[in-house]
C-alpha cells in the first residue's frame, strides 16, 4: 500500500466534508455542529495528511509493523472519532444514546493509541529523520 497516496487521498475526503459542514453552518446561521467540523478538518485532513506527507519525506519501511499499525489506527480512529462524535452530539436515532457513546469513545481512543504509535514509530526510525539527507 502506498500510505503517502492512502493518506492524502483520505485527507482530501475530510477536508471536502469539514469544508462542506462549515459552508452549510456559516449559511444556515447555526453553528451546533461546529466542535464535530473543527475535529472533521484538525485530525481528519490535517493530521491525515501531516502523517501522508511525514512518510514520503522520510524512508519509514514499508514492512514496519508500527507503521502498519500507524496507518490503520489513524484511519479507524479518524473514522470512529468524528462519526461517533456527530452521533453522540446529534443523536439521530432514538434509543442509541449508550451505543453512541461507546462509539465516541472507542473512536477516540483508536485515534490515541495512533497518535501515541506514531510518536514511537518517530524514534524507532530516527535514523531516517535528519537534516542531512545523506545520514
Amino acid at each position: 500500500m502506498d500510505r503517502t497516496r492512502f493518506f492524502v487521498r483520505v485527507a482530501a475526503i475530510y477536508a471536502l466534508i469539514g469544508a462542506f459542514m462549515g459552508s452549510h453552518m456559516a449559511g444556515g446561521g447555526g453553528l451546533q455542529l461546529s466542535a464535530i467540523h473543527a475535529h472533521i478538518l484538525v485530525v481528519g485532513w490535517l493530521s491525515l495528511f501531516a502523517f501522508g506527507i511525514y512518510y514520503r519525506v522520510f524512508s519509514i519501511p514499508k514492512d514496519s509493523k508500527l507503521s502498519i499499525v500507524h496507518v490503520w489506527s489513524s484511519f479507524i480512529g479518524v473514522f470512529g472519532l468524528t462519526v461517533g462524535m456527530w452521533l453522540y452530539y446529534t443523536q439521530p436515532i432514538e434509543g442509541m444514546r449508550a451505543f453512541n457513546t461507546v462509539f465516541f469513545i472507542v473512536g477516540g481512543t483508536v485515534l490515541l493509541i495512533a497518535f501515541v504509535v506514531f510518536a514511537i514509530m518517530v524514534f524507532v526510525h530516527g535514523k531516517a529523520i535528519s537534516e542531512d539527507p545523506t545520514s
